[in-house]
């Protein structure tokens, strides 16, 4: 009798036993099921979360049947279970496992903002009051105030952040952004400069940056900013006013319409190369690394003019004679109302 009652409880612990492992195999095997999502996840990691609360919360969104298979699955396997902060993307068709994998690794979601070369700093900030996801703390500060927060207190910040494409997670801000491309373009300049041509026009590297500047805004075709930043290079060393247009617009700042007038021309500002000698007093735009390069390696020759084609690039021209030929030829028959750049004329009043 006792010997059949020892083996009728030997084998209802093999049952249950086995019962027990079945289903915790089930229960964990749902973990490599993949999920039906109608969209992309958001799913947010507060730093010091518990790893049994982040299972909850996967319950909770949706992201789990049940949150139990999660926490078991943390104990088998407690590397599993060293989650990191931040905020995930999940997709369509994702398991739990991968889920885990990727919070395990840190591969939190980015998001990205562009800054475009030939961009004004004020460009620059609306992009950013209307990025998405990212907290702002400088939409009410002062250009001086944000100079001052990235470490230049007092300077100007035209020019002075690199253009570029940002990434960033949500628990970045504005601020950190401007600091990034800042420290940037100061690293772009450093190694530019060191690396200058010799017998230059500038007395340091932010007057290169901003014939950068200028050369960025007067020509979109990127195999011409060696041709541009020669011409204006030239021109300095002969003691030649620039004669740009760009110059003129910045310095018109609210009241340039979309066309510069006899008037604005010789109209004095600071930025008006038109009337003033050398180069402005800050730069006038965003300049990329390949404007900068141009600025300090410009291309060799004896040109010192040249006028747009028409069609984004430019005809560059030695003399005046052949400049104003050259403006006749493509711009004159067309506009009335056209000016090259520099001028069909050197005006040194």
């Amino acid at each position: 009798m006792f010997k059949k009652l020892l083996i009728a409880c030997i084998c209802a612990a093999v049952l249950f036993g086995a019962g027990t492992g079945l289903w915790v195999w089930q229960g964990l095997g749902s973990l490599s099921k993949p999920v039906v999502m109608a969209e992309p996840v958001l799913f947010n990691v507060p730093g010091g979360s518990a790893f049994s609360e982040v299972a909850r919360q996967l319950e909770t969104r949706g992201l789990i049947e049940k949150s139990l298979w999660v926490r078991v699955y943390g104990r088998l396997f407690p590397d599993q279970a060293r989650i990191k902060a931040g905020e995930y993307e999940f997709t369509d068709g994702m398991t739990a496992e991968a889920m885990l994998d990727m919070m395990v690794s840190g591969d939190i979601k980015h998001w990205s903002v562009q800054f475009i070369e030939g961009w004004m700093f004020s460009d620059m900030r609306a992009a950013l009051a209307s990025t998405e996801r990212l907290e702002k703390l400088t939409s009410e500060w002062s250009d001086a105030q944000i100079m001052e927060a990235v470490g230049a207190e007092g300077e100007h910040p035209e020019g002075r952040f690199f253009p570029d494409t940002y990434l960033f997670t949500s628990s970045e801000s504005d601020l950190d952004l401007l600091r990034r491309s800042f420290r940037r373009m100061e690293s772009v300049l450093s190694e530019e400069w060191e690396g200058r041509e010799e017998g230059l026009p500038y007395d340091n590297a932010y007057e290169a940056l901003i014939m950068a500047s200028i050369v960025e805004r007067e020509t979109g075709a990127p195999h011409e900013r060696g041709q541009v930043a020669g011409v204006f290079v030239r021109r300095l060393q002969k003691g030649m006013r620039l004669q740009t247009d760009p110059t003129v617009i910045y310095g018109m700042g609210d009241k340039y319409k979309g066309r510069i007038g006899s008037r604005d021309l010789r109209t004095h500002t600071p930025y008006n190369t038109y009337r003033i000698n050398g180069l402005p007093p800050t730069p006038i735009a965003l300049p990329g690394r390949e404007a900068i390069h141009a600025s300090l390696h410009p291309d060799s020759g004896k040109t010192l003019y040249f006028v747009a084609r028409g069609d984004g690039t430019h005809k560059f021209s030695n003399t005046l004679a052949e400049h104003q030929k050259a403006v006749r030829a493509f711009q004159l028959n067309r506009r009335s109302d056209y000016r090259s750049s520099p001028a069909a004329k050197d005006d040194e009043e």
